[in-house]
C-alpha cells in the first residue's frame, strides 16, 4: 500500500473512533508507528482536556490491526502512543490548540538581514524557541535571550531582565515545530503529559 494510502486508511480509522491522527512513521525495519491524540475541542479551558491513555492506545491498536490486516499491509510490528512532551505541530488548529505554550520551531529559511537588523539575532539563525501567540498577521513567538544560569550561581534580585524578542511566521515558512519538551518536578503544565506507548505485533 502507498504512503499516502496508507495515512488515508490509518487516518480514516483512528478518526473514526473519536480520535486525531497526529503522525505516521513507517521504518525499513517494518515498524509502523501511529501517534494519535484526543480531538481539540475550540474555546475548551486550559488543564480541562482529557489525555491519551493506555487503554485508547489498546482500542486503536486492535481496531487497525484488523483493518491493516483486510488491507492487506505489510508491517512486522504496530506501535500506536500518544504524543508526548514534543508533540509536533503541523496544523493551523495544532497552532489554535497550543497557543500560550512554550514551542520550537525550525524555518525552512534563515531570518535573512532584513528581519535580523536592529536586533542580535543572527541572519543565518532558523532554530528558535518560544511563547507561541497568535497575531493579525498570523503567529509570532516571543522570548527573551537570558544567559544561562550555571548550578548553583546566584542571579541577583536587581539584574535587569533582557528585553522580549518576537518573531512573526506563517506555516509555511515553518520546515519543523513542537511544543518545548520542558519538564519541572511537578511534570508538563497541565495541557500536555508524557508518553504512553503500546506495542503489539503483528
Amino acid at each position: 500500500m502507498a504512503l499516502q494510502d496508507l495515512h488515508g486508511t490509518i487516518s480514516q480509522t483512528v478518526t473514526g473512533l473519536g480520535y486525531e491522527l497526529v503522525d505516521i512513521e513507517r521504518t525499513t525495519g517494518g515498524l509502523l508507528r501511529v501517534t494519535i491524540d484526543m480531538p481539540y475541542l475550540l474555546g475548551t479551558a486550559p488543564g480541562a482536556e482529557q489525555h491519551i491513555n493506555a487503554e485508547d492506545c489498546e482500542k486503536v491498536t486492535r481496531q487497525l490491526q484488523f483493518v491493516l490486516e483486510v488491507e492487506g499491509t505489510e508491517y512486522s510490528r504496530l506501535e500506536v502512543s500518544s504524543p508526548g512532551i514534543d508533540r509536533p505541530l503541523r496544523t493551523e488548529q495544532d497552532f489554535e490548540r497550543f497557543t500560550g505554550d512554550l514551542i520550537d520551531i525550525t524555518l525552512k529559511a534563515p531570518i535573512g538581514i532584513a528581519a535580523s537588523a536592529g536586533t542580535e539575532i543572527s541572519a543565518n539563525r532558523k532554530k528558535f524557541r518560544g511563547t507561541l501567540e497568535r497575531v493579525d498577521t498570523g503567529w509570532q513567538i516571543v522570548w527573551a535571550e537570558e544567559p544561562d544560569v550555571k548550578p548553583g550561581q546566584k542571579v541577583s534580585k536587581h539584574r535587569v531582565p533582557a528585553p522580549l524578542q518576537a518573531l512573526g511566521f506563517t506555516l509555511d515558512e515553518i520546515a519543523q515545530a513542537r511544543l518545548a519538551p520542558v519538564v519541572d518536578f511537578k511534570g508538563r503544565r497541565p495541557k500536555s503529559v508524557p508518553p504512553v506507548d503500546k506495542q503489539t505485533e503483528k
